[in-house]
């Protein structure tokens, strides 16, 4: 679904790999993480999806795993999607 919103083949790391699905706090732990989002705007570094081991080849998502990348970030999305519909979004760009 990311795909269809932004243009070419945006960069996507993940927390869930850590964290799981944490249910009710997912909200509060999302909050937390936000930070991250802001620091990975900051520092132009995206840090590595925990666990994700044998990404897809053809996937239409650049997916970050194994090590950290550098590079050009002009803008960062925190998306959070509860169950029941509940979904935040959170978009950050470089000043």
């Amino acid at each position: 679904m990311i795909e269809r919103f932004l243009t070419g083949r945006p960069s996507v790391t993940s927390t869930k790999g850590v964290t799981g699905h944490a249910m009710g706090a997912a909200g509060a732990i999302e909050s937390a993480l936000t930070a991250l989002t802001a620091l990975t705007v900051f520092h132009a570094t995206a840090p590595p999806t925990a666990n994700l081991q044998r990404p897809l080849d053809d996937a239409e998502l650049d997916l970050v795993s194994g090590t950290a990348r550098t590079g050009k970030v002009s803008l960062a999305v925190s998306d959070s999607f509860g169950f029941g519909g509940q979904n935040a979004v959170l978009a950050f760009r470089p000043a």
